[in-house]
């Protein structure tokens, strides 16, 4: 596969550093511009990826597809490659269920392409030995060989297509899960005029918690990715017949932060605090929408790429969770 042209959809922090990591081996890695934002162009251009312009080609060209957007755009971006005839390898590397992953395996499948799910742990690859990117299915022992030697360690995981994501959902559950609970109780504790006392108690019993508890105001700008992440993670646990909950609770404490996203620098403890009292903007409760779909197969709504990305310098990744 040395001599493969890879297609990365979409160059955010994430998927520009992936990119790198392909370039860097001597492979030839495209992109679509059209309908992309600035911040993706200068992402993708420092990251050394040439420029296809319209999606279509840029999927005419490829012999492996890289799928790595917003959880809530995964599908709709798997059809549309699958609606132009895709059929090379398609691996989608999106922080999805492992409902989803089979779905979306399904639609690729049928239009001709191989599917390999894959699940993102740890930050945009830009030092080796941060991140890991585990796939399953198909050909994924294939595709790990693609970042052999790369800032980017792949493991092909034994299992079938879903394996993947269910270890990403696990991860995450408590990665983001856990960030997005305290974040809550520190929210609580200002409210109730606590906090003082909650941070010295703390410090007796739990002394790695304070500063645990203030990791949401460096994720705080990435939190409108999340939120959809956390339904997701919600969807395995339900899938799994286990309680849901606690996940679409994180997805609304992460919707009462989406504000941030733009921002240019990351928001004091007090902002977070402060947004989360708030509340969100007017809207159905994930809940409520998540109970309102008796299938987790019934399509979502239509997610527009090209929608923007978080502020800052876009040639500098940022350090989050993924």
């Amino acid at each position: 596969m040395s001599s493969k042209t890879i297609a990365v959809f979409h160059p955010g922090e994430m998927g520009a550093a992936i990119g790198a990591c392909l370039g860097g081996r001597g492979l030839k890695v495209v992109w679509a511009s059209a309908g992309r934002s600035a911040a993706t162009r200068a992402r993708a251009l420092a990251a050394g990826l040439e420029d296809l312009g319209p999606l279509e080609r840029a999927v005419d060209a490829a012999d492996v597809v890289l799928s790595v957007c917003p959880p809530h755009g995964a599908l709709a971006l798997a059809r549309e490659v699958a609606d132009r005839g895709f059929r090379g390898i398609y691996v989608d590397a999106n922080a999805i269920s492992p409902v989803t992953a089979r779905q979306v395996g399904r639609v690729l499948e049928t239009a001709g392409a191989r599917f390999v799910d894959g699940g993102i742990i740890g930050p945009p690859p830009v030092r080796r030995g941060t991140s890991r990117l585990y796939l399953s299915g198909g050909p994924a022992k294939d595709v790990a060989l693609l970042f052999a030697g790369s800032h980017l360690e792949a493991v092909a995981l034994e299992g079938a297509a879903g394996a993947a994501s269910a270890l990403k959902a696990c991860y995450a559950g408590w990665t983001k899960g856990a960030t997005a609970l305290l974040a809550a109780i520190r929210a609580l504790a200002e409210h109730e005029g606590v906090e003082g006392a909650l941070l010295a108690e703390w410090r007796l019993s739990q002394p790695d918690l304070e500063k645990r508890s203030e990791v949401v105001t460096a994720q705080a700008r990435k939190a409108w990715r999340w939120i959809a992440e956390m339904e997701e993670i919600a969807a395995s646990f339900a899938a799994a017949g286990l309680p849901d909950g606690f996940h679409l609770a994180a997805a609304d404490v992460y919707r009462r932060l989406e504000s941030f996203k733009d921002g240019a620098n990351p928001p004091s403890l007090k902002q977070v605090t402060a947004a989360l009292k708030r509340g969100a903007r007017p809207k159905a409760r994930s809940g409520e929408r998540r109970r309102s779909q008796p299938k987790h197969d019934e399509p979502r709504a239509k997610f527009k790429f090209g929608t923007g990305a978080a502020g800052g310098d876009p040639t500098k990744p940022h350090r989050f969770l993924k």
